[in-house]
């Protein structure tokens, strides 16, 4: 699979994943709706960037994605320290890692493969 390919489900699994976040709470989640949306959205684009033939997208998405995984880190740490005191966001913690672990292996893959 090419980065650009990547790059466009990336997307497309951030968008689900702020639509899936925001159906879960839509009082208290319109946040996961909108960042979802903004940060699929450029993934998207800089996945039909890299089909254009626009190198900069590659180091671009790169960026994106690195400020991602630090804000999903300490986001993913804040909702496990919430659940661990009895709180009730088990649904908003496990969402936020699984969108980590979708960055860091976008990280990853952008790192490891030339496309």
């Amino acid at each position: 699979m090419t980065h650009s390919k990547w790059l466009i489900g990336y997307g497309v699994f951030l968008f689900i994943c702020g639509l899936v976040g925001y159906i879960s709470n839509p009082e208290k989640a319109i946040t996961a709706l909108i960042s979802g949306s903004v940060f699929g959205g450029l993934s998207i684009l800089w996945g039909f960037l890299l089909i254009k033939g626009m190198r900069f997208a590659k180091w671009a998405a790169l960026v994106t994605t690195l400020l991602l995984c630090v804000v999903f880190s300490w986001r993913s740490y804040a909702s496990w320290q919430a659940v661990a005191s009895g709180e009730p966001k088990a649904f908003a913690a496990s969402l936020i890692t699984l969108m980590l672990i979708g960055s860091l292996a976008t990280v990853y893959r952008l790192l490891a493969k030339k496309s």
